[in-house]
């Protein structure tokens, strides 16, 4: 897929674990899994809005583009 999403990256900036992101933006831990392994199909923008307010990020630090 030609969008890479990055939460892990800013789970090290921000040292965070992904326990503590999923709790903090309530969702389960596996489907955090799910979404950081690319595997999810879609996001909600709830759920992009939480991450980027619990990192204190940008929607462009989480999801990026490459051509494939």
């Amino acid at each position: 897929m030609a969008i890479i999403v990055n939460v892990d990256v800013m789970l090290a900036r921000r040292k965070m674990s992904s326990g503590e992101l999923a709790e903090k933006i309530g969702i389960t831990p596996a489907n955090l899994s799910i979404l950081k392994t690319g595997k999810a199909k879609a996001i909600r923008l709830s759920t992009m809005d939480a991450i980027c307010k619990a990192l204190e990020c940008q929607p462009g630090d989480i999801l990026e583009y490459r051509q494939e």
